[in-house]
């Protein structure tokens, strides 16, 4: 072996620079930032994936609602193709389903249109309503009304009509364009949000 060629630079496997192993840790350096970018950008797309409210369809709906419900001293079956929803971002959820009220009094059945189960606090036509189960039905002079299970009024609300509704269903929610999601009895509509 020669005596001028250090014995670690023979091992190193990279070239003897002065200062020690400077290039084999420089491109360690570099793996390492490369790989914690990866993993960066990679939970940012799953935290994103994961960060988005989801418009549950009556498929997803009716593994999470009854086949009948109670409301005001009486039992209602449920329209479970007639329904919709929302799972938010954090796993809450807002459900909404059309009711049989054929045997409610014609005041009654005239705002119990739908059973409403809400698992956060949201905002109805910009009123807020507390998590809960509700009966709500759209009403004549465009309100939409919210009440509890004995059938008394919690509020009113404005609602609106989208003429421009290409397939209207009985009951549906959607996403509103301007934020937040329209449940829709028809054309009919309410906003609600977080």
């Amino acid at each position: 072996m020669d005596a001028s060629v250090p014995e670690a630079a023979i091992y190193s496997g990279t070239q003897q620079i002065e200062g020690g192993f400077r290039m084999r840790w420089q491109a360690i350096g570099k793996m390492a930032a490369a790989a914690t970018m990866a993993v960066t950008m990679m939970a940012g797309t799953i935290q994103a994936q994961q960060a988005s409210d989801t418009v549950l369809k009556p498929a997803d709906t009716q593994k999470l609602l009854p086949a009948a419900v109670y409301y005001r001293g009486q039992s209602a079956p449920t329209q479970l193709r007639n329904s919709g929803g929302v799972k938010f971002a954090d796993g809450y959820y807002l459900l909404a389903t059309l009711v049989d009220t054929s045997g409610y009094a014609t005041d009654v059945a005239s705002k119990y249109q739908a059973y409403f189960i809400t698992e956060v606090p949201i905002k109805v036509g910009g009123q807020n309503l507390p998590a809960g189960i509700y009966g709500v039905g759209f009403v004549a002079e465009n309100r939409f009304v919210v009440t509890d299970v004995g059938g008394h009024d919690v509020f009113a609300a404005a609602s609106g009509e989208d003429a421009g509704l290409k397939r209207p269903l009985p009951l549906q929610v959607t996403v509103d364009p301007a934020g937040g999601f329209r449940l829709y009895a028809g054309r009919r509509y309410v906003i609600i949000s977080r």
